[in-house]
């Protein structure tokens, strides 16, 4: 049977408590959340906190709400809640579509967008779509608030900018009228990591586009996102040639690694047909079909 180190265990009811709680505990605390990610990397010894700061207590710390152009996702928000949040629906519905294939209810029940982040899985759903739409982090630690862009927050697999003694606290998302957004994934099964996972939005305006940002994940994309795939679409008309130009520039920027999933070769390909698949579906949103 797979048991995890002994640990000690901590519930902070602020985020000041947590932050005084990580601090008391020293630098191999970790908070936990929905738990879906540490936990079981904790009973395969993967991971070996001294002491676990439970924040599930803390309200301000969840909830979904638009401040000024921006769209503000609290930290401990659950999965199910980004997947039934009107807010988000109407203004990126590629929230809904990239929600609806992670997990299963069980999991989106008490995962945290804020977990999924933090995880930084290569394959996490979360984090393509948030580089896709070029959001940016809000860190909190002993010396105060910081902002990170999302593009620049994971720093490898499994690591992030949020340091010892830091809490990420929430998650926002530039409003862009007209935006159509799209998100596409391959699995093995239902709820299973991504083979392969592309998810963009597109701005149409008199007849190109002006704005675009891609997110992908389990392709070996740097930081889960394609600025060359960007760059050959932006300016010009949403052709089906454009679109498949960018789609190849996108699957090129990429270096994914063979592994049970599949070969290398496999995912360049998926990669490549996901991101014309989404960039289709986005373009035609955003000009209203």
């Amino acid at each position: 049977m797979q048991t995890p180190a002994p640990v000690d265990y901590a519930k902070a009811t602020s985020v000041a408590d947590a932050l005084a709680k990580l601090a008391e505990h020293g630098e191999e605390a970790r908070v936990v959340a929905g738990g879906h990610s540490l936990l079981p990397m904790m009973k395969l010894r993967l991971a070996r906190p001294d002491a676990l700061i439970d924040i599930n207590d803390i309200p301000e710390l969840a909830g979904v709400r638009i401040e000024g152009d921006e769209i503000v996702v609290g930290a401990m928000t659950r999965h199910r809640d980004v997947l039934d949040s009107a807010v988000l629906a109407e203004h990126y519905p590629i929230f809904r579509e990239a929600e609806r294939v992670i997990a299963d209810p069980l999991v989106r029940n008490r995962g945290t967008i804020g977990g999924s982040m933090c995880q930084a899985d290569p394959a996490s759903d979360l984090s393509a779509v948030g580089s896709a739409l070029k959001g940016t982090a809000v860190v909190v630690g002993p010396g105060g608030s910081r902002t990170v862009a999302l593009r620049g927050f994971h720093q490898g697999p499994y690591e992030t900018v949020v340091g010892p003694g830091e809490i990420l606290t929430e998650l926002r998302y530039p409003i862009r009228p007209g935006a159509g957004s799209a998100y596409e994934k391959v699995e093995r099964r239902a709820g299973d990591w991504g083979v392969a996972t592309s998810g963009v939005y597109v701005v149409v305006s008199g007849g190109v586009v002006t704005d675009c940002g891609i997110g992908l994940a389990a392709v070996g994309a740097d930081h889960y996102c394609s600025p060359e795939g960007e760059a050959a679409l932006i300016g010009k008309e949403p052709t089906e040639e454009n679109l498949a130009a960018a789609a190849a520039a996108t699957a090129a920027s990429c270096s994914p690694n063979a592994d049970q999933r599949g070969p290398a070769d496999y995912k360049s390909h998926l990669a490549h047909e996901l991101t014309l698949r989404a960039l289709r579906r986005a373009a035609r949103a955003s000009q209203g079909a």
